[in-house]
């Protein structure tokens, strides 16, 4: 039988890289043509552990006065590292942000809310030295997928976590969550329960719970065919969002799963969908950053 040109791609490139140590998100992190970006820093340290590392993508002519996207991938809260996200980081860079992809200690090492409180110090490390680098850290915008989308959605309606880390949450312009859990309860499956459930408040621990005036503007999509994280979720948390008055555009993407809804921000994929077209515009408008056909006028800072 003939693998279909990419499932073809990512097998050769998993001997490639060595049988013992390859996944095929490595595979495709290693193969994929990216944008043109600057990758201004890697392993940055945002915190004293081992995970609590960091990569910096700008621009391809270089950050000045950019908007910060903070990009958390994900994988259920377990796995997932940084490196196999360059091209994502790469693609934001191009659409005018600095781009953030953080890492973030994992289960079994820990348990919520630690994954979140890593988020925080991340978006801390972004206020303190975006300006560094060229990014306006007035301008922070959050971006996930899949458990990210869980991390960047309850950095934004959960507060406590920004303020514990030295962040005023107004720095948050607007989230985007692709393909995310937002309204899980009963906890289902091993990791999901080991994750969350030694909580004392579990309904705390979901987003459409938190949602009210104060949440930052947020473009939530799904694709139809998500199996994974039914697009419910996305349905569910737009419904209550709205509700309250929150700014909120919604996109669900016919015949995309779950991982392709973030696999369309690639530039093999991107003609799939317009999620990152979508997505950027949306970030943009809440932002002081126009991009290339974006007719609105970005949000001014306090």
């Amino acid at each position: 039988m003939t693998l279909p040109p990419l499932r073809q791609a990512l097998a050769l490139a998993c001997l490639g890289l060595a049988l013992s140590a390859c996944s095929p998100l490595t595979a495709f992190a290693t193969l994929t043509p990216t944008d043109r970006a600057q990758q201004t820093g890697q392993g940055l340290a945002y915190g004293p552990e081992p995970r609590q590392r960091l990569d910096l993508y700008a621009p391809p002519q270089g950050a000045k006065g950019a908007p910060v996207a903070v990009f958390f991938y994900g994988g259920t809260w377990e796995d997932g590292r940084r490196q196999d996200y360059g091209w994502v980081g790469r693609a934001l860079a191009a659409e005018g942000f600095l781009a953030l992809a953080p890492d973030y200690r994992l289960y079994p090492e820990v348990a919520y809310p630690a994954f979140l409180e890593d988020g925080a110090a991340a978006v801390a490390w972004a206020v303190e030295n975006a300006a560094r680098y060229g990014g306006d850290p007035s301008q922070i915008v959050l971006i996930g997928h899949s458990a990210g989308a869980y991390d960047a959605v309850m950095l934004g309606l959960d507060r406590r976590y920004l303020q514990a880390a030295g962040v005023d949450p107004s720095r948050i312009r607007a989230v985007a969550g692709l393909a995310g859990p937002y309204d899980f309860l009963p906890l289902e499956g091993e990791t999901v329960r080991g994750v969350f459930g030694a909580a004392e408040d579990l309904a705390a621990t979901q987003p459409i719970n938190l949602a009210d005036a104060q949440a930052p503007p947020t473009f939530l999509a799904t694709g139809d065919s998500d199996s994974v994280v039914r697009p419910r979720n996305t349905e569910a948390l737009a419904v209550a969002l709205r509700a309250q008055g929150v700014a909120v555009e919604t996109k669900t993407y016919p015949g995309l799963g779950h991982a392709g809804v973030l696999l369309a921000l690639s530039r093999p994929l991107r003609g799939r969908a317009t999620v990152l077209a979508d997505m950027s515009a949306f970030l943009r408008r809440h932002t002081q950053v126009a991009g290339p056909g974006d007719k609105v006028a970005a949000r001014q800072t306090p």
